[in-house]
C-alpha cells in the first residue's frame, strides 16, 4: 500500500514539474508593436516640398519640420561676351538674391511656415491636404494660404489662395497644377491702377531618370489681372541623398514667393543659374 501511495505521488509531482517547465518555455506574448507612419517613408515620385518655386504634395511627417534654401545669381547668362560669362565663373560670382524657409507639420497633412528673401521680404504660409491619391483618389490636393510683406513684413502686404493638384506615376515622377490668386501684385496703390490681383496657373513636373536623380521644371502662366513681363519658368537637375536634396536650376526670374513669381520674369531672353538646398528633420 505505502509503495502504490509513493508511486502515485512520485507521478503527480513529476507531471506538476513538467507542466510547470512548459510554462515556463512558452514566450510571453509580444507587446503590439507601433504602426509606423506612412509619411516618414521616402517618395521616390516627389522628393521634396517644392519644384523650383512651385510646392508640391509632398506630406511633411506630424510634429517634423525641414529647411530650404533658395539662391538665385544675379547675372543673365546672355549678358555680355561668353569669355566675361566664363570668367565670372556663369554668375556665380555675382550678387544673389538668397531665401530661407523653414516648415513644421503640427499635425497630420497640415504644414505651416515662413519665407524670408534678402530684398527683405517675408511670407508665411499654411497648406493642408484634402484629397490623397493613395486612399482610392486619381490625384492628390492640397489648399494653400499665403501673404508676404516687403520691408520685413511691415509694408506692402500681398495674401494668396490656391491650390496644387499632384498625380504620381509609381516612382518615375509626378505632374502637377496650380491654380492661384494673388492680390496686390501691383507695387502702386490699388486706388491709382486698374487691376491690383493676378490669377496664375502653375503647371510643373518632376521625372525620375536615375536611382537618386532627377530632371524638373515648371512654368507659371499668369492667365488674368495684373501680369507685367513674361512669365516665369524655371528647369532643372537634383540630387537626392538621404534626407538632403541639391538643386540646379535656371530660371527667367528671381521670384520663390507667390506675389514675386506673379509679377514675372525680367525677360524671355535672360535667364539666370540658381540652386535649391532642402534637408528634413
Amino acid at each position: 500500500m505505502k509503495t502504490s501511495l509513493t508511486l502515485a505521488l512520485a507521478g503527480l509531482l513529476t507531471l506538476a514539474g513538467l507542466a510547470g517547465a512548459q510554462q515556463q518555455a512558452a514566450p510571453a506574448s509580444a507587446p503590439a508593436s507601433p504602426v509606423p507612419d506612412p509619411d516618414r517613408r521616402p517618395s521616390l515620385a516627389q522628393p521634396d516640398y517644392a519644384i523650383i518655386t512651385m510646392p508640391t504634395t509632398l506630406r511633411l511627417a506630424a510634429h517634423k519640420s525641414a529647411f530650404r534654401l533658395t539662391h538665385r545669381f544675379g547675372r543673365s547668362l546672355s549678358a555680355g561676351s561668353f569669355g566675361s560669362l566664363v570668367e565670372d565663373l556663369f554668375g556665380f560670382d555675382s550678387g544673389a538674391q538668397i531665401g530661407l524657409e523653414y516648415r513644421y507639420a503640427p499635425m497630420h497633412g497640415a504644414q505651416i511656415g515662413f519665407n524670408r528673401t534678402s530684398n527683405r521680404t517675408i511670407e508665411f504660409f499654411g497648406q493642408y491636404q484634402l484629397l490623397r491619391q493613395d486612399k482610392g483618389k486619381p490625384f492628390t490636393v492640397d489648399a494653400l494660404v499665403a501673404v508676404d510683406g516687403t520691408n520685413n513684413f511691415r509694408d506692402s502686404y500681398s495674401p494668396s489662395v490656391g491650390a496644387v493638384l499632384s498625380r504620381t506615376f509609381g516612382t518615375h515622377g509626378a505632374l502637377y497644377v496650380q491654380p492661384s490668386w494673388i492680390n496686390n501684385t501691383n507695387a502702386l496703390p490699388s486706388a491709382l491702377v486698374n487691376q491690383n490681383s493676378t490669377t496664375m496657373l502653375g503647371i510643373g513636373g518632376r521625372l525620375r531618370v536615375r536611382k537618386t536623380v532627377y530632371l524638373v521644371a515648371e512654368v507659371n502662366p499668369r492667365l488674368s489681372g495684373y501680369h507685367p513681363g513674361t512669365h516665369q519658368g524655371a528647369f532643372g537637375i537634383e540630387k537626392r541623398a538621404g534626407g538632403h536634396v541639391f538643386q540646379l536650376n535656371f530660371s527667367n526670374g528671381f521670384g520663390t514667393m507667390p506675389s514675386q513669381v506673379a509679377r514675372g520674369g525680367t525677360g524671355s531672353k535672360d535667364w539666370y543659374i540658381g540652386f535649391n538646398l532642402s534637408r528634413k528633420f
